[in-house]
């Protein structure tokens, strides 16, 4: 009898459980387009993000060429345009150095985009903070400024990205040093990923608990060697987020701008591939 009564109760408990775990979610990153873009390989990856259907998509920056304000409004036009086909998929832009450098393309960066030069979202559990740092190498006192302020606004989010397009913190994340203004806010609100483009090559710094991400290019030319083990390659990288579990999968593009490698985090380090690191 009572084994009766007590079973409804623990039913109950079980699926409260479930309710109260949050639903997990993927998204992807989107490196550089343009840096000297090279013909067809954003169009063939976003093919191959469509395939992925992930729940949105965030850029790192750099998705018009620029440099000209007589030409900035087509330039949106145009890969608005190019975009059409996935306008199911809400793309999280962030400014980078060729979408924003002067008053009117800032102006035409915000038109277009839908979005302003900085800003945040939270999609379930996590939080985002979009930083614009496209006209200084530096992150703005401005920037770092409305970072704070938003993040003690979403505190209790669990999980939380920093995305801006200049990596501005390379130089520190690569040498170890956790005494930098950046990773000191992170650290203070639990910030566990920092994500920047500009660079065009595949970089992993592990700082005091803190993951930062050069992201490899959508479609900005390969500067240097161009080798893959390197960093230099065309890729997406698809996200999976679950409860507090973050994973990623780096996802070369397919032939012939690629060879449809698949790679994990734990596969890259602060020069390229790790050695030993194994390749899907």
């Amino acid at each position: 009898m009572l084994r009766k009564i007590l079973l409804p109760f623990v039913a109950a408990i079980v699926l409260l459980s479930y309710a109260a775990e949050p639903a997990g979610f993927r998204f992807v990153i989107l490196g550089d387009r343009t840096g000297e873009a090279v013909q067809g390989v954003y169009r063939e990856i976003w093919r191959e993000v469509d395939r992925d259907r992930p729940d949105f998509v965030v850029t790192v920056g750099d998705t018009i060429q620029g440099g000209d304000d007589r030409t900035v409004d087509a330039e949106w036009r145009k890969i608005l345009q190019m975009l059409a086909p996935y306008r199911r998929y809400r793309i999280f832009f962030t400014p980078g150095n060729h979408d924003v450098w002067s008053e009117a393309s800032a102006r035409a960066y915000e038109k277009y985009t839908r979005h302003p030069l900085h800003y945040s979202f939270d999609y379930r559990q996590t939080h985002f903070t979009i930083l614009d740092n496209s006209r200084s190498d530096r992150l703005p006192d401005s920037e770092f400024a409305y970072l704070q302020k938003d993040l003690e606004q979403h505190k209790s989010q669990p999980v939380k990205f920093i995305v801006s397009h200049r990596p501005s913190w390379i130089l520190n994340a690569a040498l170890g040093n956790p005494n930098f203004p950046l990773h000191q806010l992170a650290k203070r609100y639990g910030v566990k990923y920092v994500i920047a483009g500009h660079i065009h090559q595949m970089l992993h710094f592990e700082v005091d608990g803190v993951t930062y991400l050069s992201m490899p290019s959508a479609g900005g030319h390969l500067r240097l060697e161009k080798q893959y083990d390197k960093g230099w390659f065309f890729a997406h990288t698809l996200v999976s987020v679950s409860g507090d579990s973050v994973s990623f999968e780096i996802k070369e593009a397919a032939p012939p701008y690629g060879q449809s490698r698949v790679t994990q985090l734990a596969d890259w380090g602060v020069a390229g591939r790790n050695v030993y690191s194994r390749i899907q």
